[in-house]
């Protein structure tokens, strides 16, 4: 199970934001766990990493008093 802070990376990956240094450490583990793939100076979600993100926003659409008019987000596969 991803934390918040692990998911809030991939959010930032998939909007293509840019995003400091200090979570350099955290990215290489989300390499290692297969969600991220690093493309030259990029990073790039893999298809994991899509449905990660895809599942954690599923699941916050279902929360009781939530409005079910949600926008679905692109995401990029690698």
């Amino acid at each position: 199970m991803l934390r918040d802070e692990q998911l809030s990376i991939l959010r930032d990956i998939s909007q293509s934001v840019a995003f400091a240094d200090d979570r350099q450490g955290k990215m290489e583990q989300l390499i290692t766990d297969g969600y991220v793939m690093k493309d030259g100076d990029l990073f790039e979600l893999t298809a994991k990493g899509v449905s990660a993100v895809e599942e954690h926003a599923a699941a916050l659409s279902e929360t009781p008093g939530e409005s079910d008019a949600t926008s679905t987000p692109s995401y990029r596969l690698v």
